[in-house]
């Protein structure tokens, strides 16, 4: 039987706004996530000032999760060429 673990409370700041993380990670993998976040959309909204928060919100994600995406398959092509070579 799998313990029950507390989850952990973090406040965050992102983008001027505090959100209060509920989860298993420790507080210092949610801040860093967190500031990682605000650094993008502030990034993002430099060049695009007119963008509201919800668009920058939006824009921000699409770029995080093709990072995601690219790095994911990255890796899986490794992890392919890897198994060939063997």
């Amino acid at each position: 039987m799998e313990e029950d673990k507390e989850k952990q409370r973090t406040t965050v700041t992102i983008f001027g706004q505090p959100y209060t993380i509920v989860g298993d990670e420790p507080s210092e993998h949610v801040i860093s996530v967190a500031e990682q976040l605000d650094q993008k959309m502030r990034e993002f909204k430099r060049h695009n000032p007119y963008l509201d928060t919800s668009r920058l919100a939006v824009l921000t994600a699409l770029n995080v999760v093709d990072d995601y995406m690219k790095l994911k398959q990255s890796i899986e092509n490794n992890d392919k060429n890897e198994k060939e070579d063997r």
